[in-house]
């Protein structure tokens, strides 16, 4: 039997969406949009949080990192996407390669924490009313939110080392528009059954504690409004909980798809597509969807829309009278 090719990897060939060359361009433009949006979208989010004193509540303050948390990894991944659109630069080095990918599986992570916390949130708010500002004080929400990026900082770096001492032959080619763990696996000649198993433990270890935590969550969410007698009480309570669940549907469906399954059963386009739905798509709904949800946040963007409108009346007008005095006084 032949001996194959192994190489030392300096450097990595990312395709990208290499099977539409005539679109390349036009994908330029329309990812360029959509990161532009999701800046916009969570930077005011993030905007509002600090400068409104009413948005200074938990659940506020955990959106406050989730929409940190999209514009962080985003800006990871759809830069070197563009740019390979754009300028047809392919090439990343294989520290950078490795890099790109422990951030995105830490922003899974922590993405997966910070939802949990939420929901949990959501849980005291409406389950216990009463004591919810003696549950949820500030103290224990940020140890929360600290303890989930510690864990997402560290959970990744297993992975990341072993993968990097992986042997790889052949192609360096990554068939996908950013440095995934499937993709890399792909390219790898060596047994690759240890990162496989310690996948799955890990997700044991994160994915299925953050989930039946959010489901046990919900159950008594739901059974809770279901006690409430007027239809009235039980929209209002529901309304302060359908954004967080529509974001956790959306993350666990697209990210379920994307990993829950063994690694020789992945198809490398199909998982394009859906890592570009996780990519793109929730960080440009997520803040649409709390806007959207949230009366306070649409009323902290309003006052602060009407206070920037009468600081540019009243500059213009201290500017035309400081136009008109001058002009008085010339004469």
């Amino acid at each position: 039997m032949e001996d194959k090719n192994i190489t030392t990897i300096t450097e990595f060939i990312i395709l990208g969406f290499y099977e539409f060359p005539e679109l390349q361009i036009p994908l330029f433009l329309l990812f360029l949009l959509l990161y532009l949006v999701i800046l916009m979208g969570n930077l005011t989010i993030i905007t509002m949080t600090c400068l409104d004193p009413r948005l200074h509540t938990p659940m506020y303050f955990f959106l406050c990192n989730l929409s940190f948390l999209d514009v962080s990894y985003t800006s990871v991944t759809l830069p070197k996407l563009m740019d390979i659109s754009l300028r047809n630069s392919h090439h990343i080095s294989a520290i950078g390669c490795f890099t790109q990918m422990y951030y995105f599986m830490f922003s899974v992570c922590v993405e997966f924490l910070l939802l949990t916390v939420m929901a949990y949130d959501r849980y005291v708010a409406i389950c216990h009313p009463l004591r919810y500002s003696i549950i949820m004080n500030m103290r224990r929400c940020v140890l929360m939110v600290t303890g989930a990026w510690i864990y997402g900082v560290l959970e990744p770096v297993t992975h990341t080392i072993l993968l990097s001492h992986l042997s790889y032959c052949g192609s360096h080619e990554i068939n996908h528009f950013f440095c995934d763990l499937s993709a890399l696996l792909k390219l790898s000649c060596t047994n690759i059954s240890t990162i496989d198993h310690m996948t799955y433990v890990l997700a044991g270890l994160v994915m299925l504690p953050c989930f039946l935590l959010t489901l046990t969550s919900y159950v008594y969410i739901i059974s809770a409004i279901l006690r409430i007698r007027s239809s009235e009480g039980r929209r209002k309570a529901f309304s302060t909980c359908s954004s967080h669940l529509t974001v956790v549907t959306l993350f666990y469906v697209s990210l379920a798809c994307l990993y829950v399954k063994p690694t020789s059963m992945q198809s490398l386009d199909l998982n394009k597509l859906i890592a570009l739905l996780y990519n793109v798509l929730i960080p440009l709904l997520n803040p649409i969807i709390y806007s959207l949800k949230n009366r306070e946040l649409k009323e902290a963007i309003k006052k602060v829309g009407k206070r920037t409108q009468f600081a540019k009346t009243k500059k213009h007008i201290f500017l035309v009278r400081k136009g008109l005095t001058s002009h008085l006084s010339k004469r």
